[in-house]
């Protein structure tokens, strides 16, 4: 009994550390969301310049990901997280004494380039070190702890900026990221051994993407889950304006319904354990993005409502977001099925694949969003349905490809 309870308690720890790095992208996006018109009027731009700091760093982790995927393949997990979680904190400190918001923009790059590392490796090491079928039930879990960034972030964000200033929000990011450093460096053992067998090279890195991206089965599930993901992230890029601007609410109740919005997320994470046990995560997905794209549709259709506009605005994306607590740890999970060896250079594909998504989305949006929400619900709705399409091809699993030598 003692020796079970050390496990669990050594499990329940790996799976704290892996949350906390895979947080880092959520945390650095969530917490500044409320403070945009602040860094606005302290920067001397508007809110359309501040948003483009959102799709430099979508674009940072999306490249960084597919830079540093075969760096953990080839050197383990545990250095490349501290060396590339070191550069995030470090940016965040630079952004705090930003001068400028072209400054601001072009630093956020490198920032995405740091903490997109822990972000790659937390998700290889769980394929690492679990067996195929626990490995959605293992994502679910991290999402628990991921999804408390959006929760806990806008609000502590807005009491930030409320009670300091926007650049207090990077402080504690600085702080955060050390914390993360630490914890790996002391407690976190290394999950992969070093493989000087795959090569770094430009051209073998890429045979290996190639490879990769034209498995069948990791094509299906890393687009279908991306397409899921923009959805997501077209929210993120028009919660401002939607919630802020169009339905008048103060930074302190965008924070609230954020986190709101955010708890639907893990909620949904957090039954989808239940739910395999009874359904594979292949049939999970499939149901969950029709229903998404189905809760889509009816956002729309509520637009067109006044008399039930807020209602069903209100109710549509957080089951939106629900759905989507079900659709990422199970898209994830059977993308990552066929590999082994390349299990970074996936999860970085997958990873970069959202990103790079998620850029383009958030760009749209910040384009045609204008003083109307329809776009908004327009880009969702396109997004879900694409993906259920995509998930409703049918293809073989194939198996792991080798990786190139050069």
């Amino acid at each position: 009994m003692r020796k079970k309870g050390k496990r669990e308690n050594s499990r329940l720890g790996l799976i704290l550390i892996l949350g906390s790095m895979a947080a880092i992208g959520p945390l650095s996006i969530d917490m500044y969301l409320p403070a945009f018109n602040d860094i606005a009027a302290s920067l001397n731009t508007d809110k359309n310049q501040v948003g483009y700091t959102l799709t430099s760093y979508f674009i940072g982790i999306g490249v960084g990901q597919l830079m540093f995927g075969p760096l953990s393949d080839r050197y383990g997990r545990k250095w490349p997280t501290v060396i590339g979680v070191s550069v995030f904190a470090l940016t965040a400190l630079a952004i705090y004494f930003t001068p400028s918001i072209e400054f601001f923009i072009g630093i956020r790059v490198l920032m995405a380039l740091g903490g997109c590392i822990g972000m790659i490796t937390s998700k290889a090491i769980v394929r690492d070190l679990f067996p195929p079928e626990e490995i959605a039930g293992i994502f679910s879990t991290l999402m628990l702890i991921m999804g408390i960034a959006p929760i806990v972030g806008p609000t502590l964000g807005g009491y930030l900026v409320a009670h300091f200033s926007w650049r207090a929000i990077f402080l504690f990011l600085t702080c955060y990221a050390f914390l993360i450093v630490l914890s790996v460096t002391f407690f976190l053992k290394e999950s992969k051994t070093p493989d000087r067998m795959i090569s770094l090279k430009p051209r073998a890195v890429v045979q290996d993407y190639i490879k990769i991206f034209r498995n069948p089965w990791f094509l299906k599930y890393s687009l279908a889950g991306s397409l899921a993901y923009a959805g997501l992230f077209a929210y993120i890029s028009g919660a401002s304006f939607l919630y802020m601007d169009r339905l008048g609410f103060s930074q302190e109740a965008f924070g609230w319904t954020f986190g709101l919005n955010a708890g639907g997320y893990i909620l949904g994470a957090q039954i989808n354990r239940l739910v395999l046990k009874r359904w594979t995560s292949a049939i999970v997905s499939r149901r969950t993005m029709l229903f998404q794209t189905i809760v889509a549709a009816g956002v729309i259709v509520g637009y067109f409502i006044p008399a039930l506009f807020n209602t069903v605005t209100m109710g549509g994306i957080w089951l939106f977001l629900f759905c989507l607590g079900f659709i990422t740890p199970n898209t994830t999970a059977q993308a990552l099925a066929p590999f082994e060896r390349l299990a970074g250079s996936a999860s970085a594909l997958i990873g970069g694949m959202q990103m790079l998504t998620g850029a383009v989305i958030s760009a749209i949006v910040s384009v045609v969003m204008g003083a109307s929400s329809l776009p908004l619900f327009v880009v969702m709705f396109i997004c879900s349905l694409s993906g259920t399409v995509l998930l409703r091809m049918n293809v073989a699993r194939s198996r792991e490809v080798a990786p190139a030598k050069i």
